[in-house]
């Protein structure tokens, strides 16, 4: 990264709305934080405590978990420091790591939900494979290229981004994201084509594939037996709902910054809250709820209640 650009201090605008009620707002995201830290960990720690949950859909699971918990503490922790603080600033620097950190866990999500489709198409069209295909080995792999991937595109246009010339210091928003770019003096045609190609690569195919895998999935389900039916909506219609609530608050941030003038500074901040507050308590609420095996591990937990 260009040392100059290194040590500048960049100021967080959003938060100028939100300053009459700082305090509150304090112990609502503290609240919330914590909310996401214990759920998402309960969750997580069930499926490695039980054998019984040590299958390919629930190491998925628990790997989208432990996404939700790095996403939020890559937020979380600033935000928290910065509605106590007279001036919300930092580092040129540390935006850039925060960005990637964002976009990184959020483009891996997108893979893993990829991965978890495939898996359930397996799991109902040639279940006497399923062991055999979706082994230790296939797992492994999945959950490499999952975060490998994404980690590896989303630091080429980081890396640039440290290099380039800045022409402003104020970021509207409360957080790092893809708002970065309007602090650049040039637009990077560059940049902006390797942004629209990760894009696609990293959300448009995955979701294409996911939709296109789960039809597949619903179209033989309904061709066959009753008890196959009922499997493919418990385990596949829960993550459908992650995968719609993901897309919708991932395509508002992607698009955020085009439409900036046209939304107010109260709709926009509204938005952003929730694309950091809802969906990473959204994950552990569906999957605690609606997976069957997780849902029965819960009950005991919290209500011991005695799982057969």
């Amino acid at each position: 990264m260009d040392h100059e650009n290194n040590g500048t201090v960049i100021t967080l605008g959003g938060h100028i709305e939100l300053q009459k009620y700082r305090f509150l707002y304090f112990f609502f995201l503290l609240v919330i934080y914590v909310l996401i830290l214990c759920s998402n960990s309960t969750i997580i720690c069930l499926i490695w405590i039980h054998k019984s949950l040590h299958e390919p859909m629930y190491i998925f699971i628990a790997a989208l978990l432990g996404n939700s918990i790095l996403y939020s503490t890559s937020l979380y922790p600033k935000l928290l420091f910065d509605f106590l603080s007279e001036k919300q600033i930092t580092s040129y620097s540390n935006c850039l790591l925060q960005c990637f950190f964002y976009y990184f866990l959020n483009a891996s999500e997108f893979l893993l939900l990829t991965a978890m489709a495939y898996d359930r198409y397996i799991s109902i069209n040639k279940p006497l494979q399923y062991a055999a295909i979706m082994g230790k080995t296939t797992v492994t792999l999945f959950l490499s290229l999952a975060w490998l991937v994404p980690a590896c595109q989303i630091a080429v246009p980081v890396a640039l981004s440290g290099n380039t010339k800045l022409c402003n210091f104020v970021l509207k928003g409360i957080f790092c994201n893809n708002s970065i770019y309007k602090l650049h003096c040039v637009s990077s045609a560059a940049l902006s084509a390797y942004g629209v190609i990760s894009l696609i690569n990293l959300t448009v195919i995955p979701v294409l594939f996911i939709l296109f895998t789960y039809t597949r999935i619903f179209i033989l389900a309904y061709q066959r037996c009753g008890e196959i039916r009922k499997k493919a909506a418990q385990t596949c219609l829960p993550h459908l709902l992650i995968l719609f609530n993901f897309t919708f608050l991932f395509t508002y941030d992607v698009t955020i910054v085009k439409l900036e003038s046209d939304l107010s500074n109260s709709v926009r901040l509204t938005l952003t809250l929730q694309v950091i507050i809802f969906h990473p308590l959204f994950n552990p609420i569906i999957y605690g709820l609606k997976m069957k095996e997780i849902s029965k591990y819960l009950k005991r937990l919290f209500y011991h209640e005695n799982v057969t």
